[in-house]
């Protein structure tokens, strides 16, 4: 659902004689930024989907079918971003997002509520608890802060509409807000409210060290990942789709000259896939490694997932643009920065997981870990080619998008060399260090031996 966002700023259309930056200021920054902010509200519902479901651990008929009604709301926010994105000054689309979102919320309030009047439902912790009413009320206050917010934003919608993005930029920051505002008023004032200290629940506060499923940051990785590559050959199979009377008029009946003119999307598919296949090996290859996930690698790889949707975005833009056109250049940095953030983030989970590696990593990760120089250099590849490619068009005015795409395309190749020159780097250091240590050795012999006569 957070994904399918991605289309209406995809499939922006820009005419070839405008320039790309004029078109970027004008078109697609706006829907850019409220992708964003919309992506980012998506996974703030996601993961209270996932930490409701925590203290809720049995479900009911009734439960099933809250859950299925929320979904249902969920799957229609794609359309109300459409209208966001396409009528920016027009106050319904957003208040139609906002009253969407208002129901999730709604409908997660009366999950928590059904559970809490049905205990069995309930995780062991809070069964045996003798204070499910403060717990109820916890949760309840956390889950409704969004709603409220959402709904602030709905009335503002038809007065003020800045302000409703604004409100709806606060449902993303707020619990984060809080929890500083709270650890400053705990160093200035002093220790927190003994009662509440002593009854918090775990699963529902927003301490960035906070524990987070990894089996559900895979899965809704994965899902993400799998997605935005089908988005790509939908893209090919609806625009790169040869007319038959324009074969037959125009290429005389011959399909594959016909294709040929569709060379260049070809060459951006593939190569923009492999960057997606890449980005997702490599995403596996980290938490392969990860032991515990906490609510800061969530929220970093939350941020990484946001940029990895707007990787079909990058694929329209260079393959749309033909070559030499004074947009192509424009085309490849927007695909470079969109694919530096996404795994620049993926470099800040790992670094983040380095922080706490004796809880978070597998000991071959961490430091002095047989994998640790590998995974550095595997996580590095990304952010440095990225990086390249864009101070190359900055260079190089020959610099052109099949190039790019070739690039795209050798990087697999790249990353087996990287294995190759690591293991040999560090075959190379071992031995020198090796040798070093044996020297030592026969120089200590030496003395050892000499010392005798010496006397």
């Amino acid at each position: 659902v957070s994904l399918f966002q991605i289309l209406p700023v995809a499939h922006t259309k820009i005419h070839p004689d405008q320039k790309l930056g004029e078109s970027v200021q004008q078109l697609l920054l706006a829907k850019i930024a409220v992708y964003l902010m919309t992506f980012l509200i998506v996974t703030v519902a996601w993961a209270a989907h996932v930490r409701l479901f925590q203290v809720i651990e049995l479900i009911d008929d009734v439960l099933a079918l809250l859950n299925l009604a929320c979904m249902m709301i969920i799957t229609f926010l794609p359309y109300t971003f459409s209208l966001m994105a396409s009528f920016p000054e027009v106050p319904f689309g957003i208040f139609l997002f906002s009253v969407c979102a208002v129901v999730i919320g709604l409908i997660q309030a009366v999950i928590v509520v059904y559970g809490f009047y049905h205990p069995h439902l309930l995780n062991q912790q809070i069964q045996v608890s003798e204070n499910q009413n403060f717990y109820k009320r916890h949760i309840l206050k956390i889950i409704l802060r969004g709603p409220i917010l959402c709904l602030l934003a709905a009335i503002f919608s038809f007065f003020f509409i800045p302000l409703s993005y604004v409100l709806l930029g606060l449902v993303i920051i707020f619990p984060h807000l809080t929890q500083f505002i709270t650890w400053c008023k705990t160093k200035i004032v002093g220790q927190r409210d003994e009662e509440e200290a002593h009854h918090s629940l775990e699963t529902f506060t927003f301490y960035l060290s906070e524990p987070l499923s990894k089996e559900r940051v895979e899965a809704f990785s994965d899902g993400v990942y799998a997605i935005v590559a089908t988005l790509l050959i939908l893209d090919i199979c609806e625009d790169n789709v040869p007319d038959p009377r324009e074969v037959e008029e125009k290429f005389h009946g011959s399909l594959l000259e016909a294709l040929s003119e569709y060379g260049p999307n070809y060459l951006a598919y593939f190569g923009s896939f492999v960057t997606i296949g890449l980005l997702w090996f490599v995403h596996h290859s980290l938490f392969l490694y990860v032991t515990k996930a906490t609510r800061l690698m969530g929220l970093l790889n939350i941020l990484s997932l946001a940029f990895i949707g707007g990787l079909p975005l990058a694929y329209q833009l260079t393959s749309e643009f033909a070559e030499r056109s004074h947009n192509e250049i424009e085309a490849i940095q927007v695909s470079c920065v969109i694919t530096f953030f996404a795994s620049i983030f993926q470099f800040a989970i790992w670094t983040t997981a380095l922080l706490h590696e004796r809880e978070t990593l597998h000991p071959f990760a961490r430091y002095g870990g047989k994998e640790h120089a590998f995974m550095f250099a595997k996580l590095a590849l990304y952010p440095c080619v990225s990086l390249g490619a864009f101070f190359l068009t900055c260079l190089l005015s020959e610099f052109s998008t099949a190039i790019f795409h070739l690039m795209q395309i050798v990087i697999p190749f790249a990353f087996l060399a990287l294995r190759i020159f690591v293991r040999i780097s560090l075959t190379v250091i071992k031995s020198v260090m090796s040798l070093s240590r044996r020297k030592v050795v026969l120089l200590e012999e030496e003395e050892a031996c000499l010392s005798p006569t010496a006397t």
